[in-house]
């Protein structure tokens, strides 16, 4: 079956359709990872976005029950150059066709996503029509032209929980899988769900936490009677100005309890301390991205998903620089330089992508435990 893949520059790529013979509106973004794509969409992060892969052959390890980030992929649509449709894997259970299709998702391959990808390094992210049902190519760009910018997008409640959960699942192993760690934590852990990714959690209990999911608009004054021994922000899709009252509760929780933010959970974290947040021209997504620690001055490869940063400039002093992106010199990571608080813009969970951050949990840990 054609589908058609038209951007709101006027560009149209003709290909082939998997997945779900339907239609997705989004903003196109591009993912660097040669593995992982499982994971990528099943992360909320990518709420409202259409994902190319970089990497040409996709699909051929199938999809299994394990790899998942949540409940289902939040993807609009996924973008290809070559799609294999039999699975070669012990794993898996479904090809990856099978599997957006049951979720209603559209795929398109056959189409050069190296220029596509070039395209979007110099005009910056697009807005763009997927689509087998309708091939009219003019009305796909003008809808595309009229679809809204990321910009002011509040996705964070298509993506949230509907009510607090605990999670008491911890690392993978070969001989049995995801399972509880034997003795459970006595740190109590609340983790705000602003699209929060399961290996985040994961992480947190394989270092001794007890951890309490809560929904995005949970007020802090209900998060305190807790009386937690720390705080969580995650990661998720969208603007953070367009979230004020996350920034809102994390204000009113500084100083109170440590605090440990990831991706849109930093961005919002910089907003609480004061700052502003930008859209960058076509954000980070790939598990390469280089960072320097500014504690340590060591160098880690990082899985990155964004489309914004925060300006570290707007922050007045009230936070310090400790991680930066070689690539671009985009903040990478804040601290307060009195109160125990710190986030990061990357995704130290790794699913996927190396394992170089993980140091951060014990981090947050040895916070906890200096704040008891």
């Amino acid at each position: 079956m054609k589908a058609l893949l038209a951007l709101a520059d006027g560009t149209v790529f003709e290909g082939t359709s998997f997945g779900a013979p339907t239609e997705a509106v989004g903003e196109v973004v591009f993912n660097t990872s040669m593995t992982g794509y499982q994971e990528i969409l099943t992360d909320p992060s990518y709420c409202g976005q259409l994902v190319v892969m970089t990497y040409p052959e996709i699909g051929n390890v199938g999809v299994n029950l394990e790899d998942v980030e949540s409940s289902r992929p939040f993807v609009e649509g996924f973008i290809v150059k070559e799609y294999w449709p039999t699975p070669s894997n012990w794993r898996a259970r479904q090809s990856l066709g099978e599997y957006l299709a049951a979720h209603g998702i559209p795929g398109i391959d056959g189409i050069d996503t190296r220029a596509l990808v070039r395209l979007l390094r110099d005009r910056g992210n697009l807005n763009a029509v997927l689509s087998t049902t309708d091939l009219d190519r003019d009305r796909l760009v003008r809808r595309a032209r009229e679809a809204p910018s990321m910009e002011g997008q509040n996705l964070v409640g298509k993506v949230t929980c509907a009510a607090p959960y605990d999670w008491h699942e911890g690392h993978w192993t070969l001989e049995g899988g995801y399972g509880a760690p034997k003795d459970p934590g006595n740190r109590l852990v609340v983790a705000y769900d602003f699209g929060i990714k399961r290996n985040i959690l994961r992480n947190l209990v394989a270092n001794g936490c007890r951890v309490r999911v809560v929904p995005a608009t949970t007020p802090a004054a209900d998060v305190l009677a807790m009386n937690p021994d720390g705080i969580f922000l995650s990661n998720g899709p969208g603007d953070p100005a367009a979230v004020p009252e996350a920034a809102a509760a994390v204000r009113d929780l500084i100083g109170k309890k440590p605090i440990f933010g990831i991706c849109l959970g930093h961005q919002i974290l910089g907003l609480a301390l004061g700052g502003k947040t930008y859209k960058l021209k076509f954000g980070h997504h790939g598990g390469n991205q280089p960072v320097m620690d500014l504690t340590t001055g060591k160098v880690e490869i990082t899985s990155q998903n964004h489309g914004f940063a925060v300006d570290v400039e707007s922050l007045g002093g009230r936070a310090e620089l400790t991680h930066v992106n070689l690539n671009d010199q985009t903040v990478e990571g804040l601290a307060h330089k009195q109160l125990p608080l710190f986030s990061v813009q990357y995704h130290p969970e790794s699913s996927p992508g190396p394992h170089d951050a993980n140091y951060l949990f014990k981090r947050f840990v040895e916070m906890m435990e200096a704040s008891r």
